[in-house]
């Protein structure tokens, strides 16, 4: 007998305050390296009305596309079933749910601004640092 795919799929969700930028910067990351071997979702706390233009500008440049996707808020039956939650930043907090069985990790992502530097180049390097961080992810899943 073997496993459906259901069963070993790992399954992420990404958040952030808005979802506009950091959280679906991640996912649009881990959907491009995992190439399908992780089910991948993000939402934010608060979420805004539009994608941040330049997130989707250096995401592209990437090779990855987050263009298509919106904010959206934290759906509590994904939160019970996916098998990690990565909080981007300190500002979102997530509040556990009954039956929930996800950690909830937060990842500190480098801040340019504070070093004064901005637009475009602060993206790329906001980029960066969460693809550092996506690409560990992925090594971990795919290795449990």
């Amino acid at each position: 007998m073997t496993e459906t795919s259901a069963t070993t799929t790992p399954s992420v969700l990404f958040v952030c305050v808005k979802n506009g930028g950091k959280s679906q910067m991640a996912a649009a990351l881990l959907r491009h390296h995992a190439n399908g071997s992780v089910e991948v979702h993000s939402a934010g706390t608060t979420p805004g009305t539009n994608l941040n233009a330049l997130s989707t500008e250096v995401i592209a440049e990437a090779g990855a596309d987050m263009s298509e996707d919106s904010p959206k808020s934290i759906d509590p039956a994904l939160l019970r079933r996916v098998d990690r939650v990565i909080v981007l930043g300190s500002e979102a907090q997530v509040e556990p749910v009954e039956g929930m069985r996800a950690p909830i990790d937060t990842w500190i992502t480098d801040e340019p601004s504070e070093r004064g530097i901005d637009g475009i180049e602060r993206m790329r390097l906001v980029r960066d640092d969460i693809d550092d961080h996506v690409r560990t992810l992925l090594t971990d899943l795919l290795n449990n």
